[in-house]
């Protein structure tokens, strides 16, 4: 008995989501390790032949913009599962500092020149929109119950974090940081800006 039209053409979406999640992938690992890795590289990785990654992403542009918009999803919905609000806001600006640059630890492509010209200055804030969402709303918390520095604008804490969390990552491909010692100095740096100085000393 013949195939369902209906049936064929699910299966077609089907297959083409998973070749086009399987080319997403190897681009996300591939560029990690290489930034300036071909399309070729890339297609070699995820098990298929170059015109089928032009299939599902035009150009190399349009490749790189869905790395960082996955990404961008992947980020904000590991930092949106951390609980912000039950300890203090200084433990939890930990915590959301340390679970961001285990991100970076898993993505290492997040470090890489690509990004950055995947996504244009002009593009910053609204790249950084989807995970600082939550962030916002610690600093807001922790300057309410004087825990962070009120001289401090909401929006410059916010952005100190961002630039402070970019040059971890800018020492990590430098090599003059490894990523445990780069991300150890994001953490430090973040929490010694923004916290209170009483709390950093009771701390």
């Amino acid at each position: 008995m013949a195939e369902p039209i209906a049936q064929r053409g699910r299966k077609r979406r089907l297959d083409a989501e998973r070749s086009r999640a399987a080319v997403l992938d190897a681009a996300i690992a591939v560029l990690g390790q290489q930034a300036d890795a071909s399309i070729e590289d890339i297609a070699a990785a995820a098990g298929v032949v170059r015109q089928t990654v032009y299939a599902h992403f035009p150009s190399r542009t349009a490749l790189l913009g869905a790395v960082v918009d996955h990404l961008t999803a992947e980020t904000a919905s590991a930092l949106d599962a951390l609980d912000l609000t039950t300890p203090p806001p200084g433990e939890a600006l930990r915590r959301w500092l340390e679970a961001s640059w285990a991100i970076v630890q898993r993505y290492p492509v997040l470090l890489s020149p690509v990004i950055a010209v995947a996504a244009p200055p002009a593009d910053e804030h609204d790249r950084h929109r989807p995970v600082s969402t939550q962030l916002s709303e610690l600093v807001r918390r922790g300057c309410q119950a004087g825990v962070f520095e009120a001289r401090h604008s909401e929006a410059w804490i916010i952005s100190a974090t961002i630039v402070l969390g970019h040059a971890a990552g800018q020492q990590v491909t430098a090599g003059r940081l490894s990523p445990e010692e780069a991300g150890a100095a994001y953490r430090d740096s973040v929490l010694r800006l923004v916290l209170r100085q009483s709390i950093r000393d009771d701390g």
